[in-house]
């Protein structure tokens, strides 16, 4: 059986949980990666999930940021919350599971965001990115990378050309910086990952899975970049069935900026 698993950077899960609720009633993946659910576990929807099918859950938040939460149709084995830079802002829950003979481990990140001035001895945020990006580096990488892995959320960095509307113009812009897309490109490097995303769309292609808020109109000046990802280790390259980004999501009512992506793995 294929196995389908959904990220989306929900910005509120408890504002947004009627547009969850009704992207996973039309599109019913296995598991769900939400980051930025700004609330507590206590305060997480979790009987919404429960309704849906969805009885299987991990929550790492906090109140009023950050935090990232797991839920899934599949009973999960093990899960692990790991706190980077010495702080615990809730940005990573790992969860072990097995779907269709198939074990694997299950990353759910969400990176700083990083503020808006690219020079870490000015932007204490900035700095704290790059140290997080170096963390993963470090981590995920040797014994960690070497089983069946996926590693999905808001990595808040956008990597290549065609991951933002003008490369050139956003060069000195925070999430595409040389420093940043470097880092990032060293975790996928150190770990081995394959790019879920660019395994079945072009690098020569736009792809994007946020748009700005500060648009008036988001779709007709298309200033995206994709800054949610998808990643697997080696032993579930040759799995990889597809990718979906649902970029109608951003035209919902009172939606996330992001909008939901969801890979398919043969089971």
């Amino acid at each position: 059986m294929p196995l389908s698993i959904a990220t989306w950077n929900i910005n509120s899960v408890r504002l947004r949980i009627d547009l969850v609720a009704a992207f996973l009633e039309a599109e019913r993946p296995d598991i769900l990666c939400l980051q930025e659910i700004k609330c507590i576990e206590a305060n997480f929807p979790a009987a919404a999930f429960r309704k849906l099918g969805y009885h299987h859950q991990v929550v790492h938040g906090q109140k009023g940021y950050h935090g990232v939460a797991t839920v899934s149709r599949v009973p999960i084995r093990e899960h692990v919350r790991r706190g980077f830079c010495g702080k615990d802002d809730a940005r990573h829950v790992a969860v072990s599971l097995e779907a269709g003979g198939l074990p694997l481990t299950l990353h759910n990140f969400y990176v700083p965001a990083g503020g808006d001035e690219p020079d870490p001895a000015a932007n204490e945020k900035f700095a704290h990115k790059l140290a997080f990006l170096g963390e993963m580096r470090d981590w995920l990488t040797g014994a960690e990378t070497l089983g069946p892995a996926v590693l999905v959320g808001d990595l808040n960095v956008a990597p290549l050309e065609n991951d933002v509307w003008s490369h050139k113009q956003m060069l000195g812009v925070v999430s595409h910086t040389p420093v940043e897309t470097d880092l990032l490109k060293a975790v996928i490097a150190s770990g081995g990952w394959i790019d879920a995303m660019r395994h079945f769309v072009p690098e020569d292609r736009k792809l994007y899975t946020w748009w700005s808020y500060r648009a008036q109109d988001w779709q007709a000046s298309d200033r995206g970049r994709r800054l949610d990802h998808v990643w697997v280790t080696p032993p579930l390259g040759g799995r990889l069935l597809g990718i979906e980004v649902k970029r109608e999501a951003r035209g919902w009512n009172r939606p996330s900026d992001h909008v939901p992506v969801i890979v398919r793995l043969a089971g």
